[in-house]
């Protein structure tokens, strides 16, 4: 089984989930998401393939995010909005994020990395 874990290297959870991944023998795909952001029809995946809420995918804890005042915004944006935002820079994006055959992570917890990418 093959991710792609889109990452971003000076983030300490990427950093984690990374050393996770390389611990437990998972074949992964290595993408840097401030330079290639995952595409609207690649976020519309995730989102689908998730079960989670699109607001899970924002990084709510960047600079981006606080500057652009999403907290408030978000509630009245469509899923298309929020979906073209996200794709408009990898910063506004939580991360790291795990796409596999078994479904798509966002964040890092150890405990849904073994249920989700332990071979």
């Amino acid at each position: 089984m093959s991710l792609d874990f889109y990452w971003y290297p000076k983030c300490g959870t990427c950093r984690k989930a990374k050393k996770w991944l390389e611990e437990h023998n998972v074949d992964f795909n290595e993408i840097h998401i401030v330079e290639n952001p995952p595409s609207k029809e690649e976020l519309s995946s995730f989102y689908k393939k998730s079960g989670l809420e699109l607001k899970k995918f924002f990084n709510t804890s960047g600079q981006k995010y606080r500057e652009l005042g999403l907290k408030d915004k978000l509630a009245t944006m469509s899923e298309e909005e929020m979906i073209e935002l996200l794709s408009s820079d990898g910063m506004l994006i939580k991360r790291p994020i795990a796409v596999g055959e078994k479904g798509v992570t966002v964040g890092f917890k150890e405990e849904q990395y073994a249920d989700n990418w332990k071979n």
